[in-house]
């Protein structure tokens, strides 16, 4: 049985007494070496999958059996969101001996997995990931990884360990309350596919609770899948308008399509934000390069980078490493795309 320490590392003896056979079958299965049944063989694999065991690569090699390495895990590097994050991180781990390697997982929890049991297999310092959703078998490494876990960008569920990030319940709710008070009824969202964004469907449920708070429904919806891009912005932004013609604001899940979305109204001559109203999410340096600052609102992307970083580095808030929760606080940047009530 795994220990209920959660820095104590698993063992092949966790494995064995799963499976129910000896260390030394345990350790040719893994190693993929000698003669193994089928059966046995699979009977191992889903006990060390089930317990969250990895291999230690660099068992023998080091006396304190830990590298100098902090994996760093992201949904994405073209998202211009996580750049500034991974800034962050470097910026406080420069000057400590610990070097990030990064890791991406395209939104998907099997990729994460995969990133994760490669990661974890050469024993580092600690983990960084983005989201607080894994799958049972990623969470199950996590949790028994006996290392510092710091789970950024969302503090909406349960921490394994530490947590840094902010509420994006409460940043669609606050921007909902913003869109309102201005005077708009009329709205649209359009964003990315909702099971591969828990982040955005969490500012989606806050959003339409704002809204609700003055009893009003979203209007219309657009989804797409694939990277956040101008021209994707665009092309939802001209469909819903075609389908809803009434709508007087959008709210876009992240600035890059908001900007394409901008970029669109003012070609057609819309006049923004008078008879249309748009904001995005992240605050993204990019809209300072636009003809209108497109309303917004900060993610703390770096100071969440930052704080995780602390974190590991045994710089945090507490004298202890570990279970930590930093909320950050995400401000509105109203630009020039919602009416001045």
């Amino acid at each position: 049985m795994a220990s209920n320490d959660p820095k104590r590392t698993l063992t092949l003896r966790d494995v064995s007494e799963a499976s129910g056979v000896s260390e030394m079958t345990v350790s040719r299965v893994l190693r993929n070496r000698g003669d193994v049944s089928e059966a046995t063989r699979e009977r191992v694999l889903e006990a060390a999958r089930q317990l969250g065991y990895v291999p230690n690569k660099i068992a023998g090699a080091l006396a304190s059996q830990r590298v100098n390495l902090v994996a760093v895990i992201v949904p994405s590097l073209s998202n211009l969101v996580f750049p500034e994050v991974l800034s962050g991180i470097s910026e406080v781990l420069e000057d400590t001996g610990l070097q990030p390697v990064f890791g991406v997982t395209n939104y998907s929890g099997e990729k994460e997995e995969a990133v994760l049991y490669e990661m974890l297999s050469w024993r580092p310092s600690g983990v960084i990931v983005a989201g607080l959703e894994h799958s049972p078998a990623a969470r199950a490494m996590l949790e028994n990884s006996g290392i510092p876990i710091v789970e950024i960008m969302d503090v909406d569920g349960e921490a394994i360990d530490s947590v840094v990030g902010i509420s994006h319940k409460r940043a669609g709710l606050e921007m909902a309350r913003a869109i309102v008070k201005a005077g708009y009824k009329r709205i649209g969202f359009l964003g990315t596919k909702m099971p591969h964004d828990h982040r955005a469907r969490k500012r989606l449920e806050g959003f339409e609770a704002g809204l609700a708070e003055a009893g009003i429904e979203l209007a219309d919806r657009e989804f797409y899948s694939g990277g956040s891009a101008l021209l994707k912005g665009r092309e939802m932004t001209e469909a819903m308008l075609a389908r809803t013609p009434d709508i007087d604001f959008l709210y876009y899940s992240n600035d890059m399509i908001g900007a394409g979305g901008l970029l669109w109204c003012l070609e057609k001559g819309l006049d923004v934000p008078g008879k249309i109203g748009l904001a995005g999410f992240n605050g993204v340096d990019l809209l300072d390069g636009l003809p209108r600052r497109l309303a917004t609102m900060d993610a703390c992307r770096r100071e969440i980078g930052r704080q995780a970083a602390q974190i590991i580095a045994g710089h945090g808030h507490s004298e202890m490493i570990g279970g930590e929760r930093v909320e950050l606080t995400p401000v509105l940047q109203p630009g020039d795309t919602i009416r001045q009530p």
